[in-house]
């Protein structure tokens, strides 16, 4: 009897084993994604333990920008208001989420909601020597299939297929090395 409960057992955890494996393999792996192009989503390995820069919100969406830790160097320097460039090796991130109330909250405050995309700029004067030395990507989030794909012409923004896609915008800011966000004062 004992042997018997043995292998049932064993057979059980041989099974969970494998559903577990099969789930594993299934689930996206973000940092293999590349805009065409562009930038790879593994260049911003570990974003979401980088420095808060800022926050925003556009009526649409709230936004978390993080820098990693020359960015926030780069900032705390002076950068760009003391009209020098942000050095090669910077790098941002932009999470979106659309906002919901946090009705639990006093004033109902907006808070994250479903994650909507998140955005990457890396400063390269060598590589993107065409875009202001900047490179960006746009990474939409699907919480259907909780999976991200490469930003598209048919996103709002539309993104193109190239690590440019973002300097279009930005060069309303070429004064400032192309970078809307203020870094807060803490």
């Amino acid at each position: 009897m004992k042997r018997k409960n043995f292998l049932i057992g064993a057979s059980v955890a041989v099974m969970l084993a494998a559903l577990g494996t099969e789930t594993a393999i299934s689930a996206q792996d973000k940092y293999t994604l590349k805009v065409p192009g562009g930038l790879a989503f593994s260049e911003f390995k570990g974003y979401e333990g980088w420095q808060a820069i800022s926050i925003s919100h556009n009526g649409a969406l709230i936004a978390l920008i993080l820098g990693n830790p020359a960015m926030v160097a780069a900032y705390k320097s002076g950068i760009p208001g003391n009209g020098k460039p942000f050095p090669d090796g910077v790098k941002f991130a932009k999470i979106h989420w659309v906002p919901k109330k946090n009705e639990i909250a006093p004033g109902d405050p907006l808070v994250p909601g479903t994650l909507h995309d998140v955005d990457f700029m890396v400063k390269d004067s060598k590589r993107f020597a065409d875009s202001g030395g900047w490179g960006y990507g746009a990474f939409e989030y699907d919480a259907t299939s909780d999976m991200f794909r490469p930003g598209n012409t048919s996103d709002t923004p539309p993104q193109e297929h190239d690590a440019k896609c973002g300097f279009a915008c930005h060069t309303i800011v070429k004064n400032r090395d192309y970078v809307f966000t203020e870094y807060g004062k803490r």
